[in-house]
């Protein structure tokens, strides 16, 4: 019997390479009972967890934790637990897979596959890097390990755990499993070396390396090995061996609402989505709707009226509205008043996502943290099922009929996937054929 796959993310963007999933945005008992009695052999139960502070992100962590300890209770098959996070490194690293060990465990071992092959990010020899322009670059050399709250200076992961564990594991502690290892059949064996909650780093190129490690790891816990992934999106699609997804991304422009124009929600400000930001503004049938940010947090009221104001305006002129924050970087004293304030941005960009108009078509969401707010405040779903992507990483999901946005397919954009023309290409297959016939203008 192959293990549940149970994944913990810390935004939705983790369910970018798997399909016919739940995606909860709550975790009581019950709700985690239902997921646990899906036909699909993963669920993501999402967190958020890196909006927020550490201790906070504990809290969290542990609360689900233990409703998930209640719900397995009766469960008799295997499980596995992964901890899903940024393949660039970025999120609240140990403190989660901690967090799980307290609650969970223990486990034998504490893996780290941070590999994203459909967006470019490799681990080789033990250090993981982002293909740029078709070089790959050490990701601490990216502007991703400059994040003012989950920076890093070190893309060598026995390095990086011990830098972010201050030192409490040895790099030398770290068991590694190279590429010519892992290609050599010795996985199995590897894992099966690997006791009392060891921390393991991964190679993985390709996702033929990973559909190896895979294999390896289901066989491993159906054995009753207790393994914990802390992870990027792409070992999920080789633990969950699902078919190709049932929809085929040309599709999902049929799912579109009576071929009604939608709206896009940009809340990520890293420079693949400025960029992707002003390509998509340069569509036909698109009109900006910029949120200043310096106006917040005094101002908000007045800045919701506005904008709801003037996205009922563009959708009634039959134009796709794009509601996107100021893109110039705000300076704070600390790390916690950086996160408070982007709690305060998002809630914002919420009110804004709660008025839509009701006949709206679609919606884009750009960015993890924003996405994972517009399914569980924006949109207040419990659980929203993933039908697939609509390109490579880009995930769509479809509210239920009794919603009051009914069967609307929301597109969940991380903030650093794709290229320039991405975003604008999610657009071009959602959006009317007639949105493409003139240039758009809407008086301020």
């Amino acid at each position: 019997m192959n293990p549940k796959i149970i994944v913990l993310d810390d935004d939705p963007t983790g369910s970018q390479t798997v399909h016919s999933c739940l995606l909860l945005t709550r975790w009581d008992v019950a709700t985690l009972k239902t997921a646990l009695a899906d036909a699909a052999p993963l669920f993501f139960v999402l967190t958020n967890t890196r909006g927020m502070d550490a201790a906070r992100a504990a809290a969290v962590t542990r609360e689900v934790c233990g409703n998930l300890k209640t719900a397995l209770a009766d469960y008799a098959g295997p499980v596995l637990f992964v901890s899903r996070s940024d393949s660039t490194l970025r999120g609240h690293y140990p403190v989660e897979t901690d967090a799980m060990n307290a609650v969970l465990g223990p486990f034998d071992a504490t893996l780290l596959t941070p590999a994203f092959f459909e967006g470019g990010r490799i681990t080789r020899d033990g250090t993981h890097y982002l293909i740029v322009d078709g070089t790959p670059v050490p990701t601490h050399e990216t502007e991703f390990a400059r994040d003012s709250v989950f920076g890093y200076t070190t893309a060598f992961l026995p390095d990086y755990v011990a830098e972010k564990t201050g030192g409490r594991v040895a790099a030398t502690a770290v068991a590694r499993l190279t590429l010519a290892d892992l290609r050599a059949g010795k996985a199995g064996a590897w894992l099966a070396s690997l006791t009392n909650d060891a921390v393991g780093a991964v190679d993985g190129e390709t996702p033929d390396d990973y559909r190896i490690f895979a294999d390896a790891a289901l066989k491993a816990a159906a054995g009753g090995r207790r393994l914990l992934f802390r992870s990027a999106a792409s070992l999920l699609t080789a633990l969950a061996k699902l078919p190709p997804q049932p929809v085929a991304a040309e599709a999902f422009v049929t799912r579109v609402r009576d071929a009604r124009p939608g709206a896009v929600v940009v809340g990520s400000h890293v420079a693949k989505t400025t960029a992707q930001l002003s390509a998509l503004l340069k569509e036909r049938g698109v009109i900006g709707l910029p949120l200043d940010v310096a106006h917040l947090p005094g101002a908000r009221a007045a800045v919701v009226g506005e904008l709801t104001a003037s996205i009922a305006h563009a959708h009634a002129q039959g134009l796709t509205p794009v509601i996107f924050t100021s893109r110039s970087e705000l300076k704070f004293a600390s790390a916690a008043e950086r996160l408070a304030f982007g709690e305060t941005v998002s809630g914002t960009l919420m009110d804004i996502v709660k008025r839509l108009p009701a006949t709206l078509g679609f919606l884009v969401s750009k960015g993890g943290i924003t996405s994972n707010d517009v399914l569980s405040s924006g949109l207040e779903l419990a659980a929203a099922r993933v039908l697939g992507q609509l390109l490579p990483g880009v995930t769509v999901v479809q509210t239920p009929a009794d919603h009051r946005l009914p069967r609307l397919p929301v597109v969940i954009f991380p903030g650093n996937v794709g290229d320039d023309g991405a975003l604008a290409a999610a657009y071009r297959r959602l959006a009317p054929s007639h949105a493409h016939a003139s240039p758009a203008t809407l008086a301020a």
